[in-house]
This record gives structure tokens, sequence and C-alpha cells, in this order.
């Protein structure tokens, strides 16, 4: 009878042969934060067209609690640019890209600006002869 049940996808009594597991005794999954932040500063990375060429690369810190993963992005801009454009993409692919790749909730997504690179500025530089 046993193995008609289990046939049947019924489970099987513990410490039987061909035992099935529920999902939920199987084990867990734990993501580092450290690796929650590296997805984030890549899916940041993606979302930007272009990094001005002498700012670094974003940043991020990542607070996680219970499969909910609170992000907050620092990065540096083109100027002038649209900056409102650029960190509402931003905060999509973040979000996006942690959910998919973590399996992780994303409810806040804070991008702060921490620079904005001039080109007209860059270029006034490098055209000046000492």
């Amino acid at each position: 009878m046993t193995g008609e049940l289990a046939a049947a996808g019924a489970p099987i009594r513990p410490g039987s042969p061909g035992r099935t597991v529920a999902p939920a005794e199987r084990g867990a999954l734990r993501v580092a934060d450290r690796v929650v932040s590296k997805i984030a500063a890549q899916a940041a990375r993606e979302a930007l067209d272009v990094l001005p060429p002498d700012a670094g690369p974003p940043h991020a810190t990542v607070v996680v609690h219970h499969g909910v993963a609170r992000v907050r992005i620092g990065l540096e801009l083109e100027y002038p640019s649209d900056i409102g454009a650029q960190c509402a993409a931003v905060r999509r692919q973040v979000t996006q890209r942690v959910r998919m790749l973590a399996g992780m909730e994303v409810p806040e997504v804070a991008v702060q600006v921490q620079g904005l690179h001039s080109a007209q500025a860059r270029g006034a530089a490098e055209g000046r002869t000492q």
C-alpha cells in the first residue's frame, strides 16, 4: 500500500525506502549580504549607459532580513544628464537582478549620487597648456 500511495504522490513515512521529503524539510539557502551587494553593484553598472571616465564604479551596501533585501547604491554620473531617469533605471535594474539572481524581494533601492562629472570641465582641463 505504501508503494501505491507514493506513486500517487502522497508522502511516504519517514524512514521508508524511497522517501520523499517535503520542501520545507529539505533545508535552506542563505545568500550572504556581500553577494547581494555585488549583484546590486553590477546591476547598477548595467543600468547606466555610460559612466564618466574619471568616475569610480557604483558600489552597494545591502541589509538582508528574512529574504528581503534593502539596497543602497552609491554612484557618480555624467553632467549634464537626466539624473532622475538614470536613478530610476538603476532602481529598476537592481530590483530585477536581485530578485532574479538571489530570489529576494527588494522593497527599497536608495540611490545616492555621490558626484557629477562635467564633460565640459574635463575638456577644458585637457585643453590647458602648462
